[in-house]
């Protein structure tokens, strides 16, 4: 079959099944890995499409995070109105919308380093209301996160026993199946916006807004819906991370998330959906793995210790600023880009070269000389 979508939805299908399978197969930390880094994909593909498509700078994404996983806690808990959780997880991301729309005016009339400082102001000021809002966020200590039930399936290990093919399911593995739905409805609704008239019109208007503007696109409305529709994919993480970490607290969500954030989309590839899964993966498990195995790396303490000059999160994060720098020296498109360069050296019949022509071109014609007179 020659049809080139035939490959990319098996090598779809494979990876699927694989996915499914790993919950048989991994531990707890090596889910928990996985259920943080299918969040933070979630979170990465909203910035993407802003940052990436529309050329939108924003440094608040860790805001919005924040609104999706405090509205989550607070519609479900008992502080608050006390919602079936599944409903409490729509009404949280239809929150975080909320709050990215009444900040849309701003986004939909400032751009590039103007909108990242507006933006980074809603880091400082949620930050702050989070500590000084005890009655709905906790405060410094945060709030315990009410476990998701739909339809009587309980997504905890409190709940009734479940065991599949021998294996007990406990949270990690009821999660897991949650995160990768919500991530594959993300990764759909996401090339679905990319593929559509949507996302040409943010492309244009990236490249050249007064080419878009000619071709009939309005510019403050698409960064406005831009805006908001990245609004919500950062509250949908927020529930997700809400739901793994099992509790609340405002210091997770400061300025360093949303520059975690905007290294995703950097690694990864700017624009890119994959690319921004990739990064999200990258970022999201280095530390963790650091720290699980800083005993057995050089010049990293474990935590708790000062065996090494730098703790594991903070070599992390020299290793993922390095791999920052040498993208955008070496590798403007990112891992996706890499990804698809590798891919075309592996099958040489993808690298086309021109064909000859099928005869000799003519010679041009001898110019008479005239004679004089």
């Amino acid at each position: 079959m020659s049809d080139t979508r035939f490959p990319l939805r098996a090598r779809l299908f494979g990876s699927a099944v694989v996915l499914c399978a790993l919950p048989f197969y991994l531990d707890a930390f090596w889910l928990r890995v996985g259920l943080f880094s299918m969040a933070a994909a979630i979170g990465a593909v909203g910035l993407g499409l802003l940052t990436g498509t529309a050329g939108q700078l924003s440094l608040g994404h860790a805001f919005f995070l924040a609104v999706g996983a405090y509205g989550y806690v607070w519609l479900a808990g008992e502080s608050g109105p006390g919602l079936p959780p599944a409903a409490a997880l729509v009404l949280a991301v239809l929150l975080a919308g909320a709050a990215g729309g009444l900040f849309s005016p701003v986004a939909g009339r400032v751009r590039g380093i103007y909108l990242g400082v507006a933006t980074l102001a809603l880091v400082f000021l949620g930050h702050h209301v989070l500590l000084t809002a005890d009655s709905v966020t906790g405060g410094f200590n945060g709030r315990s996160v009410p476990p998701l039930t739909v339809g009587g399936f309980a997504f905890t290990a409190d709940g009734p026993e479940l065991v599949v093919l021998g294996v007990p399911f406990g949270a990690e593995e009821r999660l897991w199946y949650l995160g990768l739905a919500l991530l594959a409805l993300t990764c759909w609704t996401a090339t679905g916006v990319l593929r559509g008239r949507p996302g040409r019109a943010l492309a244009a208007l990236r490249d050249n807004e007064t080419a878009a503007a000619v071709m009939g696109v309005h510019l403050a409305r698409h960064r406005s819906a831009a805006f908001v529709l990245s609004s919500m994919y950062a509250g949908l993480a927020g529930v997700l991370l809400a739901l793994v970490f099992r509790r609340v607290v405002p210091d997770y969500f400061a300025l360093a998330l949303s520059v975690d954030y905007l290294a995703m989309i950097v690694i990864g590839g700017l624009g890119s959906v994959g690319g921004a899964v990739a990064g999200a993966v990258l970022v999201t498990a280095l530390p963790l793995l650091m720290t699980r195995y800083a005993d057995r790396l050089p010049l990293v303490a474990a935590p708790g210790t000062a065996d090494g000059p730098v703790g594991p999160t903070e070599a992390a994060r020299y290793l993922y600023g390095a791999a920052i720098v040498l993208i955008l020296l070496f590798a403007p498109d990112g891992l996706r880009g890499l990804a698809r360069r590798a891919r075309a050296r592996a099958v040489p019949g993808r690298r086309r070269t021109a064909a000859p022509p099928p005869y000799p071109a003519p010679d041009p014609p001898a110019r008479v000389k005239e004679h004089t007179p």
